[in-house]
């Protein structure tokens, strides 16, 4: 039979790390689990305060789960198959889904329509988002400015575009384009200009408006909060220092809005690059629109089995590849931007 010895070194240790336990006990502070393997117990009303939390949380995790994550996932898993007949090479027979492995995306990739739509909404995106993010900061600016009175009336004229819906707008825009209804063309028309909105030099640009004027306000909403969250203690300073209301402008806002103006910048070219409600709208009034003239149009059509290959694996594919090539730009802006300001 053995016998557990203590030495005095033992006895010690043991002194000294109950010492420390009590002395972070009456001072508040957690004690660290030491050599011995000791675990700081939790109080039975922080551990019903911890479960009180996941309990206020567990409806937004379900309802994220069901609503992001799981369609992101069964797209993913869906984009690995195609829809094929039975029937084999004389067709007929009933329609299956058949594993393909990674033929959507190669579909997709080596697609000369799929890459002359992404090459229009690139088009699309570089005129567009510029014009828009300058236009949304120059309305804030003169706003933020005491220039104009009665701001309420002006901020929500500009932000009301935005809550109409992406189609009910390109509706709108659509008769306005029309040449035989719209009052703008035959305005026009009678002072000797002759626009046709929607000839092929000119529907992108036609595109190009409508999304300006639905989401320049939106946009200019993110640069008014930037601007009016600087302190105004830069202002008298800068006034103090002898800078009128343009060096003001130029040297203590815009160098503030960065911030927003990166924000503002990314939202934008991810929104662009899902470019879908003006052209699938405007389809309708102009048959050079086809079907396959922006990514999104070619991946809703091959969902509905206008194009060929057909179904939800395809269409998918399409999706997943936009989504990373939209990544992609955005982390490029990004990183551009950030080497900019650091230059």
């Amino acid at each position: 039979m053995t016998t557990a010895t203590t030495t005095p070194a033992d006895v010690r240790t043991l002194h000294d790390a109950n010492e420390l336990e009590s002395r972070g006990s009456e001072s508040g502070a957690v004690p660290k689990a030491g050599k011995l393997g000791r675990r700081p117990r939790r109080s039975p009303a922080a551990r019903r305060e911890e479960r009180t939390g996941w309990m206020f949380m567990l409806p937004f995790v379900l309802l994220f789960l069901l609503v992001f994550v799981f369609p992101i996932v069964y797209a993913i898993y869906s984009s690995f198959f195609q829809q094929v007949a039975t029937g084999g090479a004389y067709g007929g027979g009933e329609v299956v889904n058949k594993f393909v492995g990674f033929e959507n995306f190669k579909y997709v990739i080596t697609s000369d329509k799929f890459w002359g739509g992404m090459g229009r909404v690139l088009i699309y995106t570089v005129i567009q988002v510029p014009l828009m993010i300058i236009s949304a900061l120059v309305l804030a600016m003169l706003i933020d400015s005491f220039i104009i009175k009665h701001v309420g009336g002006f901020r929500l004229g500009y932000f009301l575009p935005y809550a109409i819906p992406g189609v009910i707008a390109s509706i709108i825009w659509v008769y306005l384009y029309n040449g035989q209804i719209s009052p703008i063309v035959k305005g026009l028309a009678a002072i000797g200009i002759h626009v046709d909105f929607f000839a092929s030099n000119v529907v992108l640009a036609s595109m190009v408006n409508i999304t300006t004027w639905t989401f320049t306000g939106y946009n200019m909403l993110i640069f008014l909060s930037a601007l009016q969250a600087i302190p105004h203690d830069l202002y008298e300073a800068a006034r103090i220092d002898g800078a009128n209301g343009w060096q003001i402008a130029m040297k203590v806002k815009l160098p503030n809005v960065r911030g927003a103006a990166l924000l503002a910048m990314l939202l934008s070219i991810v929104g662009t690059i899902q470019l879908f409600n003006e052209p699938q709208v405007m389809h309708t009034a102009d048959p050079g629109i086809n079907n396959y003239y922006t990514p999104m149009m070619m991946a809703f059509n091959s969902s509905r089995g206008f194009l060929t290959p057909k179904g939800a694996g395809p269409s998918n594919a399409i999706a997943i590849v936009m989504a990373i090539i939209a990544g992609l730009l955005a982390m490029a802006y990004a990183f551009i931007e950030r080497k900019v300001n650091e230059s």
